[in-house]
């Protein structure tokens, strides 16, 4: 059955107002049911997790779904909520790092998110540990396997690792670096946040021993998701709150969890999985896009064999401010900047600037890459 990109667009009240969304990767618009989820847990009795009245065991109810919507959708074992990925990670780096010792050794690329990078970097200069960067193949895009695991040692604690880059959308095989890194008794932390919108997760294949998304990327509020073993989370103890549960997820969770946007994460789950050929509509768009910028004279960076659809260009003569401006005066919305990618943006010699990022979604079609290509051309 072809992709009703028509009848998933009916879903989203956003598209509305009239603008062509290519923001997604910095978070996507979202549909009624979503919003219906949230807004009704907002409206319905509800209280702390318990099993008393029936307001706690609402509670209960809407935590235990989510976990369980979001353990099957990414095919992992134990889920952990929290404010954000960038705080779920800070938190586990911490964790971690308690362990670590002077010369010991972490990993991360060139090519990653900000928030799997700083993390790792301050937690092993807290614990006096050493940072190895692996480069990525500037003219390609390519994070080649090797670059990674060529930095392995017996040293390596952990290695911190993006499933797809947010600016370029180059899908490292994450498979075989986790492979190699077990070999040598190495956690494996795998960003999944731009990965888990485009691409069927599975967790468990890709080796991975701790896997965190936001479910504000895909169709979701805004959330951050850790997943991992239960047996490997039973191990770790994080600094918690001392009568705070000390259960596997719950001590690795601060606070009382935002029932409604759990709710409203489990609806965001369940619509992405009718979302049947998703991801051969998002590819199709991303090679018209990207043709059309070439043929218009744009220049575009990344030529991963394997990547999400997602387009960074930019547009001889103009700052990329200038083409952010000017495209959404269009009613385009394709945003430009690093986008937290600072040392992937500083990598391909972009500078803290970057480029333009156009992000395809559920919800774009044809017409809105053909506003985004009409509104490129008129720069020029």
């Amino acid at each position: 059955m072809a992709y009703d990109v028509a009848r998933v667009r009916s879903h989203f009240p956003a598209l509305r107002e009239g603008a062509a969304h290519f923001d997604g990767p910095g978070g996507s618009q979202v549909p009624d049911v979503v919003a219906d989820a949230v807004r009704e847990t907002l409206l319905s009795a509800i209280a702390n997790r318990g099993s008393v009245t029936a307001a706690e065991r609402r509670a209960e109810e809407v935590v235990q779904t989510a976990r369980r919507t979001m353990s099957e959708f990414l095919n992992a074992g134990s889920i952990v909520f929290g404010r954000s990925m960038t705080q779920l990670t800070y938190d586990l780096s911490r964790t971690l790092a308690k362990n670590w010792r002077p010369g010991d050794e972490i990993i991360v690329t060139r090519m990653d998110h900000d928030a799997n990078i700083r993390p790792w970097v301050q937690a092993a200069e807290q614990a006096r540990a050493t940072v190895r960067w692996a480069p990525f193949d500037r003219a390609t895009g390519e994070l080649p396997t090797e670059a990674v695991t060529n930095l392995l040692s017996d040293r390596t604690r952990v290695v911190a690792v993006t499933a797809a880059s947010n600016l370029l959308g180059t899908r490292p095989d994450v498979q075989a670096i986790a492979n190699a890194a077990h070999e040598m008794a190495a956690f494996v932390f795998v960003d999944g946040v731009h990965y888990t919108p485009h691409v069927p997760v599975d967790v468990e294949e890709l080796d991975a021993d701790f896997f965190v998304c936001s479910p504000y990327k895909f169709l979701g509020p805004h959330l951050g998701v850790l997943a991992a073993a239960p047996e490997l989370l039973e191990t770790l103890r994080p600094d918690k709150l001392l009568p705070s549960s000390n259960a596997v997820p719950e001590r690795f969770e601060l606070g009382t969890l935002p029932y409604e946007l759990l709710a409203g994460t489990t609806a965001a789950v369940e619509f992405m999985r009718t979302l049947d050929g998703l991801e051969e509509h998002e590819l199709k768009l991303r090679d018209q896009l990207e043709n059309g910028l070439l043929e218009l004279g744009a220049r575009t960076y990344g030529k991963a064999a394997n990547r999400t659809p997602t387009v960074l260009f930019s547009v001889d003569g103009l700052d990329p401010a200038e083409v952010y401006r000017r495209l959404g005066a269009e009613g385009v919305n394709a945003p430009a900047g690093h986008f937290y990618a600072l040392e992937c943006s500083r990598w391909l010699g972009l500078g803290d600037k970057g480029a333009v990022r156009a992000g395809i979604g559920p919800y774009n079609d044809e017409s809105d890459v053909d506003r985004l290509l009409k509104a490129v051309a008129k720069l020029r």
